[in-house]
């Protein structure tokens, strides 16, 4: 009986593990499936990152990137950059816009797809959600034409101020209604889209966590607070750090858009610079160099915080 009983309770044998080689082939259809982008991403992405080197270099477009001089010293570009007497009020201007966007552009898609969620008629909820994603695939110049023509002394802003017993000025005119304009677009523009991910977050909320809500009486607010807030805390968390890492990278296209002979010297932001130095002025080493500068400043805010964030809550930061 003992020995009958010592052989029931043996260990029964496992079969060998998978090799990583079988592991791939078992896996051949999604590996083929994400080829195609992961080589679009490497092409595209990390081959041309040899071309910074043409920020410690005197570019010469006909010997090419590797052909030409290296600069004496080789931070000669940067150094330009930071003695130039606007440099100062542009670094000012893209961080007073990049972070007031961000204060206003980041929690209004939170605050809409926390609304929408509470709505309870599928049809409306579904109308409004539809509609809200329409601004962002309007193209930026047709927003900038909207905004110049409702800034005018006969435009719809001015309507608005009129009824509301203000005189009428021309928005376009200087900068003083700029980041009023910008910001405000953006925020429309963005909205919608940016509810996608959170909505998508909160479609996994347990229902029975409401059903109790209920029972112990919560009302609306302590259920946002209580099931919602912390359900969607890991994806705000995740995108507030890398949205961090694009103060400094503001809409260029949108701002050189708005510019006019008012405003100009007063809306100047790296990418502005960059855009007219580069392109406009054929100064391609000198645009390298001041892009590249702003790269390793978003670098070091996203590391940052990453770091607070890893500190505060480790399961929610990004490495």
């Amino acid at each position: 009986m003992a020995k009958k009983a010592k052989a029931a309770t043996a260990p029964v044998p496992v079969g060998n593990k998978k090799t990583f080689w079988q592991l791939l082939w078992k896996q051949r259809t999604l590996l083929l499936m994400a080829a195609l982008p992961v080589i679009m991403v490497f092409i595209f992405k990390y081959v041309p990152i040899y071309g910074v080197l043409i920020a410690f270099k005197n570019f010469k477009a006909s010997k090419g990137v590797w052909g030409s001089d290296w600069l004496d010293p080789f931070w000669k570009n940067f150094q330009v950059f930071f003695k130039n007497v606007n440099s100062g009020q542009i670094i000012w201007n893209t961080l007073k816009v990049g972070t007031l966007t961000l204060l206003f552009t980041f929690p209004a898609p939170i605050a809409f797809a926390i609304l929408l969620n509470e709505l309870r008629g599928k049809v409306y909820k579904r109308v409004v959600q539809t509609v809200s994603y329409i601004p962002h695939f309007i193209s930026v110049v047709v927003i900038c034409s909207m905004l110049n023509g409702f800034g005018s002394t006969t435009g719809l802003f001015n309507d608005i101020r009129e009824l509301l017993g203000m005189a009428r000025v021309d928005m376009n005119n200087g900068s003083t209604y700029f980041l009023l304009m910008y910001i405000g677009s953006a925020v429309w523009q963005g909205v919608g889209w940016g509810s996608i991910i959170y909505l998508s977050a909160l479609s996994n909320v347990d229902t029975s966590l409401y059903d109790v809500a209920n029972i112990d009486g919560a009302n609306r607010w302590q259920k946002i607070k209580n099931i919602v807030w912390p359900t969607i805390m890991p994806t705000t968390t995740v995108l507030l750090i890398m949205n961090v890492g694009n103060v400094l990278n503001s809409d260029y296209t949108k701002i050189l858009l708005m510019q006019n002979d008012t405003n100009r010297s007063q809306l100047e932001v790296i990418g502005t610079f960059v855009y007219r130095e580069g392109i406009q002025n054929g100064r391609f080493a000198y645009a390298t160099a001041v892009n590249l500068f702003v790269s390793v400043i978003c670098f070091i805010l996203v590391f940052g915080a990453n770091t607070i964030t890893r500190k505060l809550n480790p399961e929610n930061s990004l490495w």
